[in-house]
């Protein structure tokens, strides 16, 4: 559909930036804070561990200060779950309590709104032990850290996030290092879709909860959508198109919305007798769970083929971006029609366009992404500035779909792309870059840690001023 005329961003849009605490905060084991399973992983050769990341814990006023320069609206942080809990239950840390008390304090202080995603990637080290989100008492676990920080934070806090990524840690939960296998398992697709019925139970119990013990707060699940394109007109791929959407996209939000199992991903499940085992009240807590709005992340479409049942299975993924083949279901394909990042991923505005309008007409709540970005080689030059017209141009052209998407009449309640200020991603360490503010180290070299306004903050200023009016640079 091509407009005449575009509408405006809503006034109370919420123009911010997201970050999760492994990867910024550092003071990984201090303070009272236990070992998550990023704590205690094998890091890629090559790549800086995450002690101290980019210091977020000792300079999070200045972050923030930088932040209100630049006009957020709101500001998309994780809670560590073992700086609450070192075990991830039992004795709560009271220092952890207060760091991130007084993170929400400084982000209001400046009429930013914080946005608390619950659990980003960083399983306590001792549930770890205990079975991970094998163990059925994981929900409790959870909903007992959820209650926690209900308790503390409700009061400030209008917008939560239960899991972030979970079709991720699912899907690609080796390649994030997040994949928890009980030794002696026979059935590893059983054996992690278990997992991820522990974690809908549990997301959905904490959507009951917050609604009860907050009436005024909103909450969402953040999962990485990405549409899924066929390869073709071949009804072929139409079909693998299908099949992979139903597994990456609407499983997981067809359960947090409507409470059920998506009907294609039942089938599969199925066919590797791989179906969950269920408690009595399972699916009255997915029926219960009724979200206030779509958290969503996304950096790229995928396109996929037909691939037969005897298909040969070739590279696996290295990020959470790359898809896998799957005999009988899809194959990955690569589109022709997209560029790619230094890093190998697709770049596809257009594609932001069609994955929004896809979800509202399937679910009909407001719509918050909580991630998309570019991660690049930024470049501290002599005089001590970063010149970054990439991410400029990228997300200047997503913003513009934004745009287009509210013309087409989707709720959009915000945009915080990834990421507020760099930090350490997954695969690549420090020296693949996604802030707005640089921060001056190196893989293994601490340097000063100096903040940097890159160019790019400055352009994003200027947007957030204008309300996504102005998008030159």
């Amino acid at each position: 559909m091509y407009h005449k005329t575009l509408k405006p961003f809503p006034k109370d849009f919420l123009w911010g930036a997201s970050t999760s605490a492994y990867q910024v905060e550092g003071a990984n084991l201090i303070d009272g804070k236990g070992p998550s399973c990023q704590d205690v992983k094998k890091v890629p050769e090559g790549t800086s561990d995450l002690t101290v990341c980019s210091d977020h814990y000792h300079h999070y006023k200045e972050d923030i200060a930088l932040m209100a320069e630049m006009g957020f609206k709101a500001y998309r942080f994780s809670i560590a779950w073992t700086r609450i809990l070192p075990d991830g239950y039992g004795a709560i840390n009271p220092k952890g309590i207060q760091f991130y008390s007084n993170l929400i304090d400084e982000c209001l202080k400046y009429g930013i709104e914080p946005i608390v995603t619950m659990f980003h990637f960083d399983m306590p080290a001792k549930l770890d032990e205990l079975g991970s989100w094998s163990n059925r008492k994981s929900v409790d676990w959870f909903v007992n850290y959820a209650r926690i920080l209900f308790e503390n934070y409700g009061d400030r806090v209008k917008y939560w996030l239960t899991i972030n990524e979970q079709n991720m840690l699912t899907l690609v939960g080796k390649v994030i290092g997040t994949l928890h296998i009980p030794e002696g398992c026979t059935n590893e697709i059983k054996e992690i879709y278990q997992q991820n019925h522990h974690m809908m139970v549990a997301q959905a119990k904490t959507m009951e909860l917050c609604h009860i013990m907050l009436p005024n707060a909103k909450i969402g699940s953040a999962p990485n959508i990405s549409l899924i394109y066929p390869a073709s007109c071949k009804p072929e791929d139409i079909l693998a198109a299908q099949n992979f959407n139903a597994i990456r996209n609407w499983f997981y939000l067809d359960m947090v919305v409507f409470g059920r199992y998506n009907d294609l991903v039942w089938a599969y499940l199925q066919e590797n007798d791989a179906l969950p085992t269920m408690e009595d009240g399972d699916m009255d807590s997915f029926k219960n769970a009724h979200p206030d709005f779509i958290g969503f992340n996304y950096y790229n479409t995928g396109t996929v083929q037909d691939c037969r049942p005897d298909a040969i299975i070739g590279e696996q993924a290295v990020s959470q971006q790359e898809n896998e083949t799957v005999p009988g279901l899809y194959a990955p394909y690569k589109n022709p029609h997209l560029p790619r990042t230094e890093f190998g991923w697709e770049i596809d505005p257009v594609g932001l366009r069609a994955t929004a309008r896809e979800i509202y007409s399937r679910y009909h709540l407001p719509l918050l992404i909580t991630e998309n970005g570019l991660g690049a080689y930024d470049t501290l030059t002599e005089d001590g500035k970063v010149h970054d017209p990439y991410r400029i141009e990228y997300l200047r052209k997503h913003i513009e779909q934004i745009r287009e998407v509210i013309a087409d009449g989707v709720d959009m309640m915000g945009y915080n792309p990834w990421s507020a200020i760099d930090l350490i991603s997954t695969h690549e360490g420090m020296r693949k870059r996604y802030g707005f503010i640089y921060v001056d180290r190196d893989e293994f070299d601490l340097k000063t840690l100096k903040r940097v306004r890159k160019d790019s903050f400055f352009w994003y200023k200027k947007v957030i001023a204008t309300n996504g009016d102005d998008l030159k640079d």
